[in-house]
């Protein structure tokens, strides 16, 4: 292949696919590209954006997060708690679930950083940690107002509306509030990443730790840092996964690990990056919320869903990493 062409297909290549897709999908339902199905698209991907924006911080100081699904589970549940048993108002359930956030990924920082613990591994445990944990309170089961408590007694309070109204409510009546906030923390962690002095540390860190350090980078500080991102970003996708769903439900986090590694993966496809950014990141949920609208409109089995996933990611990192490492000779 000609160096141009391979170039402008490492560059490129991926929103070829994307618009493939989309074409591909239109021609079988043509419901599938009007406005009120991208609204979809976007709202069903806004929370899976956001925790695959925090992994992303991780990933750039090469790092690795694996406790941002049980985060934002765990802060679903907090919420809710706070609300209807506690009787908290929305700016201190808000707050309280984003210090929880903070407070894990200083946790994993502290861990990996000076307990020597693989981050794969120390992350591993926050997250079989606080699946249990968050299930204590409830004698495991999902919190809703007016629920039975372990000690007999019945929760009293309620979500308030303004909280709910994170999750529920829309701009002019068109874009949800959710789809506000993860492209505004996409906007920061963008700019953050890519046009700041801290932003480039971390990316020379991700390169090479060992020679960051000697040019007097606090390396520790800064993963620590990269890791109380993530958990703050986890943190705020439960508080609207909870405001969505209206209730503390124990299983709604399931499959939000998964799908957040996932886009931030295939961000690495992106423009042929081959390397972890918060642009690839947002494009990689919008696509893998694309692919998982358009395959429910075609009534495909739900069962085949993650396995299409998987494929596609497989495909567009092989493509993306092979392509640049011939391109580099």
């Amino acid at each position: 292949m000609p160096l141009a062409m391979r170039d402008l297909s490492i560059r490129y290549g991926f929103f070829v696919l994307l618009i493939a897709l989309a074409i591909f999908f239109f021609v079988a339902q043509p419901a599938f590209l009007s406005l009120r199905s991208m609204i979809f698209v976007f709202q069903s991907v806004s929370i899976t954006a956001i925790l695959a924006l925090g992994v992303t911080a991780t990933l750039v100081v090469g790092g690795f997060d694996l406790s941002i699904g049980s985060v934002a589970a765990s802060s679903m549940m907090a919420a809710s708690y706070a609300m209807v048993i506690w009787g908290w108002g929305t700016p201190e359930t808000v707050a309280l679930c984003i210090g929880f956030g903070l407070l894990v990924g200083l946790i994993n920082g502290l861990i990996i950083v000076y307990g020597r613990v693989p981050d794969l591994l120390a992350t591993l445990g926050t997250m079989f940690l606080l699946l249990g944990l968050q299930l204590v309170p409830t004698a495991g089961r999902s919190i809703a107002k007016g629920m039975l408590l372990p000690d007999g007694s019945t929760a009293t309070g309620s979500f308030d509306k303004s909280f709910l109204a994170l999750g529920r409510s829309h701009l002019f009546h068109i874009l949800p509030i959710s789809v506000i906030v993860m492209l505004a923390l996409a906007a920061v962690i963008f700019v953050f990443l890519e046009f700041t002095r801290f932003g480039r540390v971390m990316y020379a860190i991700g390169s090479n730790e060992q020679a960051s350090r000697l040019a007097g980078a606090p390396v520790a500080r800064y993963k620590i840092g990269a890791y109380m991102i993530s958990g703050g970003f986890a943190a705020i996708g439960g508080i609207l996964l909870a405001a969505r769903v209206g209730r503390g439900d124990v299983s709604s986090g399931n499959n939000l690990l998964l799908d957040a590694v996932a886009a931030a993966l295939i961000g690495f496809a992106v423009l042929g990056v081959a390397k972890p950014n918060a642009f690839g990141t947002l494009i990689g949920a919008l696509f893998v919320g694309m692919l998982l609208q358009g395959l429910t409109m075609m009534n495909a089995p739900y069962y085949t869903q993650d396995a299409v996933k998987g494929a596609v990611l497989v495909v567009a990192l092989l493509f993306t990493f092979s392509m640049t490492r011939r391109a580099g000779g």
